[in-house]
This record gives structure tokens, sequence and C-alpha cells, in this order.
């Protein structure tokens, strides 16, 4: 040991006694001193301070990858692994001397311990714990125990979310670093990251913003225990063990200690705990950290300090020598030494060590360190590689290490990849560190040095917008200070707080930005931006309330709409035509804004109701509906204009005539499915009619409108009961057809034989836009019976065979006259072409209003009131074809092809029939005659319902087994056959239809 004369003081103690302050202090009061630090991140605050006090070219800073030092340098700051020896320091001094016991470093504190010393005074600052072996190793030390100026106390557990402001929390991995960050990100507004493998420029940054007050956390590996200085008040372990290179094990006392000791800077009181998965400290752990009182340190790990460089064999043996000193014990093998025992198996490098300056210089490569962590076997490889260079060359040659340099110039990528690449260039810092090793040496020290910084300003970016909410952080910040807030709404709606976007204006609501912080921030967001928010909601109000309504709309699913903002959405009413309205405003406004909205919201809907379902309204109003007129027409405006004529069948009859002209004055259809209004089809009168239909029946979530001008559309199992009759459609087999195109295929379909069987006819495919197959489908589902056959196809100019039915010499297409009848169906009025109306098909040239269902030649009419023979049959076939159609899957839209040939073309005789035979097996086989498929169409009313289902418009607690009213077969009235005909019976052609809106005219002339 040199200089005995000089003064050796062990400064000890806890944490938070200025120590560290006291030797700056000291040294400076020399000509000369050194002082050696654990970490670089240390060495850089303790250099700023000296720079500050007595200028940049009195002080150098020496770490393992960074060196300033200036030409007249005299106080030298520096890690302890890179302190100048020898040179004769008047001051010198060793922090957290404790640090003797660590099994990775401890050897370098021990060796600084025994052996390095000022000319005139040594301080060896540290913890008590050190105490034993100081006196034991340096028996002239002499000891002075500080206090620590606060108090630190054990709060227990808590949660991240309700950890309390300027807070650190400590974490022992950098995955579980990253992890803790990004929760108090989403939870608080972000955190500051602080780790021993930061840059001193990254670190630094992270640290100002921390201490600045833009964020209130700090989440940090036990590398803040080493001096950094924070303004810390609360310390948490996240995690009480440790990967200490070897295994994972339990924190001892005192690393918790030295670690919690950062909580409660000078003379404010600090307060320790635990969070996360970690558990709760032991009673006696608590005890000892309050207290500071640690079991003292035993052992101190050693190497000697003495090598040998004769050759490789000897270098190893001395580093490897063992000590009978009962407080040291040898070190374990460290990166260096591993390094050393992998280059020395290497046949090159054995080749070049042929001389002790040889051997020296193979352990000053490695002593490079790892500072990737790369792996042993990596790592020798880039020292074998810097080795074989300066063994051949002397050098390390300048454009291979500006190509190692320039792999790591790059500020791109994520913060893993940033940190890797901060990793890798802190090696060729270090190389350039290394006085000969390169040729232009500063130069090299000055770009390694560069990249490092682009590097660390990148990786702090990186760090900011992963773990820091800018706009929470800066919006608490201006909170806690109680300063005025800049804030704006621009022309996009975005909301600007102190430069940030806090959010936007969603029509009168404000939402948040995503991202932001937990309830309790999230308000205070709010409270700032509604000196803002508040104003030009009221604005947007105002304007909103002199706005037209074109700028305004319903939308399938019921919300409101002005322009592309949502403002509210539709709620039930008191009755369908009566939907009320449901603002959104935002919380914040004033209860005047939210009333002039709604009510500028519920005159638009009212308005809109009115317009699109004015004969309801109408009918409504009108009283001169009364008695059973008003009810049925009370029963209309209750279903919006559309009623399966199955649900009011009872009703329907029931009306008599002066009831059904009433309501005709406000364009009722009486049709043979369905009663309702034509008006009320258009497209938007039905997307409205579903809104209020789903509001009405409590749905979910609103079924959508068909697409307009489409005949029929696919059958959906799952559609809610109801939708296709508010949707204007008919469900039948597979696929739904519209109301009124329906009611035009029923018109043509009374003119045939129902009983005797009939085939399509090419007008009644073109009406529905189907093919033959998806037309016998949908006769299925209106509860015909569909029978497929095949025959000769009809070559022109051959007479037409006599359909099943049709009188001899009776013209195909001619229709039978109109029978009469109360409960007769109404023709269905071709609409005026509109910008509403979905484009129909073009009905069959001549199509005559047709009785509901034909009568057998020669059968009188019935003498009830005037009722066709057969009108009750119509009844019975609207409910057994309810029964019968049930929805199923839809498939493809059917192509038209009632018109084309070959497929749905209808025959001479007037029905539609598919060919089955191709143009080139009729010219391979001239014999065999060409052969098509055709479908005969009978009533079927009286089959059961097959899908075991209540049929459609079949009330609850109505009789199931209901006999059909359709017509049958012999014996149904005592065994006699009963005949039907195309014609009413002459017998009443004297008698007044019912339904003819001229009937009392008639009636009056008759008399």
């Amino acid at each position: 040991m040199s200089n005995p004369e000089g003064r050796v003081t062990a400064v000890l103690g806890p944490t938070n006694t200025g120590k560290t302050h006291y030797a700056i202090e000291r040294m400076l009061a020399h000509g000369t001193g050194v002082i050696g630090l654990p970490l670089r991140l240390l060495a850089r605050e303790v250099y700023d301070r000296c720079v500050a006090a007595r200028g940049p070219n009195a002080v150098a800073l020496v770490t393992g990858e960074e060196r300033i030092v200036p030409a007249r340098a005299r106080y030298w700051v520096c890690t302890v692994e890179a302190m100048p020896m020898g040179q004769g320091h008047d001051f010198l001094a060793v922090d957290e001397i404790q640090l003797c016991a660590d099994p990775e470093r401890g050897h370098v504190f021990t060796d600084r311990l025994l052996h390095a010393r000022g000319r005139h005074e040594t301080l060896l600052l540290g913890a008590d714990t050190m105490a034993p072996a100081i006196r034991a190793l340096v028996p002239r030390a002499q000891f002075l125990r500080r206090e620590r100026f606060s108090t630190l106390t054990y709060t227990g557990e808590k949660k991240i979310s309700r950890m309390k402001p300027r807070s650190a929390i400590v974490g022992f991995s950098v995955e579980n670093v990253y992890a803790i960050a990004e929760l108090l990100r989403r939870q608080r507004g972000g955190a500051a990251v602080v780790m021993g493998a930061l840059s001193p420029r990254t670190r630094n940054a992270q640290v100002e913003m921390y201490q600045a007050g833009e964020v209130d956390f700090l989440v940090a590996t036990d590398a803040i225990g080493m001096g950094l200085n924070l303004d810390v008040d609360h310390v948490a372990f996240s995690s009480t063990r440790k990967f200490d290179g070897t295994r994972m094990r339990p924190l001892q006392p005192g690393e918790l200690a030295q670690i919690a000791g950062r909580a409660g800077r000078h003379t404010a009181n600090g307060t320790f705990g635990v969070t996360g998965e970690a558990a709760p400290l032991d009673p006696e752990v608590v005890e000892a950290i309050e207290e500071s009182r640690f079991l003292p340190v035993r052992k101190l790990q050693w190497r000697s300090s003495d090598l040998r460089f004769g050759s490789v064999g000897a270098l190893l043996a001395s580093l490897q020598q063992r000590t009978e000193n009962p407080w040291l014990s040898r070190t374990r093998d460290t990166d260096d030494l591993s390094a050393l025992k992998a280059l020395a198996e290497d046949a090159e490098v054995r080749r070049r060590v042929r001389a002790p300056a040889d051997v020296r210089l193979l352990w000053d490569v490695c002593t490079i360190p790892d500072f990737r962590g790369i792996g042993p076997g990596e790592h020798a490889a880039i020292l074998t590689t810097i080795f074989g260079h300066l063994g051949e060359l002397g050098r390390v040659p300048d454009d291979w290490f500006a190509r190692q340099v320039k792999r790591t110039d790059r500020v791109d990528g994520d913060i893993d990849t940033l940190s890797k690449r901060l990793a890798y260039v802190r090696t060729w810092t270090y190389v350039a560190q290394r006085a000969g090793w390169l040729d232009q040496g500063e130069h090299w020290r000055g770009e390694t040095r560069a990249v490092e910084d682009r590097l660390s300003d990148a990786l702090h970016e990186a760090l900011t917008r992963r773990f820091v909410d800018r706009r929470t952080s800066v919006l608490l910040k201006r909170l806690k200070q109680k300063e005025a807030i800049v804030a704006e709404v621009n022309a996009e709606g975005e909301v600007i707080v102190e430069g940030q976007p806090l959010g936007r204006l969603e029509g009168f609501r404000f939402r948040p930005a995503k991202g932001g912080g937990d309830a309790g921030e999230a308000k205070a967001a709010r409270q700032a931006a509604a000196q803002v928010v508040g104003p030009q909601i009221a604005r947007l109000a105002d304007r909103f309330y002199n706005a037209p309504d074109t700028e305004m709309d319903v939308t399938e699913q019921g919300g409101l709409m002005w322009g592309d903002q949502a403002v509210g959405k539709l709620v039930r009413g008191d009755d369908p035509l009566s939907p009320k309205v449901h603002p959104f405003v935002d919380d914040g406004a004033e209860a005047e804004v939210r009333d002039k909205v709604a009510r500028r919201l519920q005159h638009f809907v009212d308005r809109r109701v009115a317009a699109l379902f004015e004969p309801l309204i109408a009918m409504r109003k009108d009283e001169a509906l009364t008695g059973l007129a008003r009810g049925f027409a009370f029963r209309l405006v209750e279903n919006l204009g559309v009623i399966p004529r199955g649900d009011v069948a009872r009703e329907v009859k029931e009306l008599g005539q002066e009831d059904r002209a009433l309501l005709r004055r406000h364009k009722v259809r009486f049709g043979q499915f369905t009663v309702f209004v034509p008006d009320l089809l258009k497209p938007a009168p039905t997307r409205l009619r579903l809104v209020l239909w789903a509001l009405s029946k409590g749905l979910d979530e609103f079924p959508e409108a068909p697409p307009p001008g489409l005949v029929t559309i696919p059958a959906e199992k799952g559609a809610a009961p109801g939708y296709y009759a508010m949707a204007g459609y008919r469900a039948a087999g597979e696929r739904a057809v519209r109301i009124d195109m329906l009611e035009r295929l029923a018109d043509m379909i009374r003119g045939e034989d129902t009983r005797g069987g009939f085939e399509a006819k090419a007008d009644m495919l073109s009406i529905t836009g189907m093919t033959l197959e998806g037309f016998a489908d949908l006769m299925r589902g209106l509860g015909y019976k569909a029978e497929r056959g095949e025959r000769p196809k009809l070559r022109a100019g051959r007479p037409p065979a006599e359909r099943p039915g049709e009188t001899p010499g009776e013209r195909p297409g001619e229709l039978p006259d109109v029978p009469t009848g109360p409960d007769r169906p109404d023709p269905m009025p071709e609409p005026a072409p509109g910008p509403d109306l979905p484009p129909t098909p073009a009905g069959p040239p001549g199509t005559m209003e047709a009785p509901a269902e034909p009568t057998a030649d020669g059968d009188a009419a019935r003498e009830d009131g005037g009722e066709a023979v057969d009108a009750a049959r119509a009844e019975q076939a609207v409910e057994e074809e309810a029964r019968g159609a049930a929805p199923a899957p839809g498939g493809p839209e059917e192509a038209a092809a009632g018109s084309q040939a070959g497929e749905g073309a209808a025959p001479s005789g007037g029905g539609a029939a598919v060919s089955d035979a191709s143009t080139g097996s009729e010219a391979e086989a001239p014999a065999e005659a060409e052969r098509e498929v055709f479908y005969t169409f009978t009533w079927a009313g009286s089959r059961p319902n097959r899908q075991g289902r209540r049929p459609q418009g079949q009330e609850k607690g109505r009789s199931q087994g209901r006999q059909a009213k359709g017509p049958k077969g012999k014996g149904a009235q005592g065994g006699k056959p009963k005949t039907y005909a195309a014609a009413p019976d002459r017998r009443s052609k004297d008698r007044i239809d019912p339904d003819n809106p001229f009937a009392a005219a008639l009636a009056g002339l008759k008399k």
C-alpha cells in the first residue's frame, strides 16, 4: 500500500446521508484528486457538478466508453474500473465500497480498497456493513459515521394503478421494466425509464423529463440504488428477486435498503413498499431497513492484481491464484477471464503470442466488455478478430473499423433494435478509447461518440413515444400548477390543449383521444377541455337549430345524423308513429343546449314521419271513419300500413261496402295476400317503417331494408317474425316476393283452373323475374302443389294441345268474367313513376282483374250478400298458404328467364317449359323428339303444415286444426261431385259487386 502517511477515512452510513456530496467537496478542496464511482451514469452526474464548480478545463471524465481529458485536468471523475492508478493525486475516493462483495465487479472494488490511495487523503464511502472488513484490511483507517437526513417508512403493498405520484418502481429485468412502464402509460400518463444499460445521454434525458414533472413516475432497475439523486418520495419493488449472472436469488436486506433509500432525498421523508407480483416484506426485513441495521460483510471478492505476462499460461495462473486471507475470496470466472480462456484455445492466437508484450495485448483485448450480452462464443470471435488486426498490423484498420461503426449508425427501428445498436456501438467506443489501437484515434472517438449520441436521442424519443402519453402528462403538469390552459378547436374538430391533441368534437360530444390515462385523469382532461368545448358546443347547437331538414337523416339503425355526425337516436314512443329522440350532447354542456338540440331533432323526426306516412296520419285523423272501418284503420296504422291478410281475415269479412269505400279513400288496397297502402312501399317509407317497427318491438339490432328495385330477395331463416311484411315482401319458399308484385301475380292466377291444374305463363315468370324452377318453389310457398313433368317439345306450326281444364274452343289467355262479392281482392292500380318508387316489371298485355279463385262451370253463386262462390276459398287459400310458406335460406338472385328460349319459354298453348334436348343431340339423333320440362300447379291448401310451425298470420290460441276451405274433391258434399267454372253463375249477373267503387250509384240506378 502506497503513501502510508496519507489519511484514510471510511465515511459510512445509510443512503441519503450526503456521503458523495461530502467527497466532492473534499476533492475540490485539494489541488488534484480522483474519485471512482460505481456507474458511468453517476460519474457523468458528478462530472457535471465538478465542471460547474471548477470549469471544463479542470475536470476530466474517464469511463469505459467516454473519455474527456483536458490538457490541464486536475480532477478526475471515473468509473472504478477506469481510475488512473499511480499518478499520485492529492485526494482519492472510492464510492459504494460495499460493492467489494459483489460477485461480478467486487474484485475491482477490493483492489481499490487495498491499493488505491491519495497522497494526502483517501475516502472510502459506503454502507456500515463494511466497517469490520475495513478495520481488518486497513488498520489505519479512521471512521466517520453519517446519519440519514430523513426517515424511511414501509407502507406495504399497493397496486401500480394506485401508486402515488413521484414514485419509483424498481424491476430487475428489461422486460419487467418495459411492462411496468407500459402499464403506467395507459393508466397514469407515462413514466421515465432508467437502466444501467442506457447511455448517459439517454438516461439524462429521461431523468430530466421526470425531474421537470412531465411524468410523475420513474421505472428503473437497481441502477438507481447507486447514488443517483432524484426527487423520489416512494420506492416500490415489483420483485424481490434478481438474476445475479448464474441464478435467481432473493435480494439481501442491505441490497433492498440501498434501493429503498433513494426515497426521501435530503430532509424529505420517504416511503417504500412492494407492488405487482412482489410478496410483502417480512417484518424483520422491514425493521432492518427502517433502522439501517444489517449483518456485516464477511467476505470480499478478490482477484490478484499481480499479473504475470510471461506467457498465456502464466497469466491464467496469476488470475486464478488463491488467497489465504480469511476476509478475501477468489472471485468466480469473470467475462474477461472467460474470454482469455476462449482465445487461448485458438491456434491462430497462440501462434501470434510470442512475447510478454503480446500476452499483455491479448489481456487488454480480453478486457473489452461484452456490452451486447451476446454470449462467450460470439464475443470471443469479435475479440479474436481485433487481436488479429492488432497482432498483424499493430492497429485496427480504419476501413474495417468504419464498416463496423456504419452498421450501427441508423436511428430507425423500435426500442429493442435501437438498444442493440447502442450496445454494439459502445464496443467500438471502448475500442476507440484505447490509446494506439487506431491510427486516427481522436477522429474515431468523436465519430463513435456522435453515433452514440444520435442513437441515444433516438432511443429517448422511442422510450418517450412508447411509455409517455404526452397529452396526459402535459395536461397534468399544467393542472397541478393551476395555470391557465391554452385550448382551441380547429377546423377538423380536434381539441388542442397546450399544443397537444386531447380529443375531438363529434357532433355535440367531446371524445378524448385513445391512449389517455385512468378515469381520474380522463375527468381532468375533460375539465381542461371544458373551457373551449362548452362554448363550441353551444355555437354548434345554434347552427343546428337553424339548419334545414335536408341536412339531417335517419339511419337504418335509428341513428339521427347531421351531415356525417351522429347527433342522436330514435327511442320508443307512445305509438309506432310517434317516436321520441335521445340527443347526443356532452355531459359538460349546459342543459339549455341539450334541450335545444332535442327540440330540433324532435321537429325533424315529426316532419319526416308525417311526410312519409301521410296516408296513415290522414287515416288516423279522419273523423268520418267510424265503427268497423275505424277499428280496421287503427289496426292498419298500428302495423304501419302493411298487414298480412291472414292476420285480419275475419275483420275484412266483417267490413261492409261503405267501410271499404271509406278506407279506399285513404289508398288502402285489399289484396289477396296483403292489405296495404301502395304509396308506403316506396324505399324511403320502407326504411323508416322498419326502424319504427324495430323500435316498437324492442329489437337490439335493427334489420336493414332490402335493396330497392328487387322483386324477390332471399328468405332468411333467422329473420325476425314480421320482418318481411314490414319490408314490403312476403316469404314463399326460398324467396320472398314483393307484395305488390305478388298481388299482380294473384290477378293472373285467378284466370287459371287451380283445381284441375295449370302451367306457368311467360308473363308470370316475367313479373317475378324467376326461372321455372324458382317459380315452382315460389308457388309451393304460396300453398300450391307443383308437379314436374316432361313432354315432347312442340314444333312450330303444330296446333297446341288443350290444357287440362280448358274449355274446348276457348282461346288461350282469354280471362273469365270477374266474380262479385264483398271479399273479392282489389285490383292493383299501376303506381305512377316517381323517384321513390322501385322499378316494377311490366305486367302482361291485357291483364285484367280476375276472381280470387275460379268457379266451376254451371256452379251457382252463393247467396250471402253477393260474395263470389269461392270467396271463402280465397280466404282459406291465404291462411293455408301462410301455413305452408316458411322462410328458407335465400340463394343467389334468380335471373329472369321467363321470355328466354329453352328456359321458361311459353309453348304455343300459353304455358312455360324447359327443353331437355340440346341442339347437338337433336342433330345426332333426328328421330328422337326434343323434350321439355313443365310444371303443373294445383291448389294444395288442404295439406297440413309440413314444417310444424304456426302459419304466418295465425294468432296465438287459434286452433291449429282448422280445415282448409279450399276446393274439395269428390264426396265433399254427400259424395256428389262438385265442378267449378271459370266464369260466375249467369243467374247472378244482375247482382252488384260491393267492391265496385260505383256500387252505390249502380244500386240507385237499379232501383
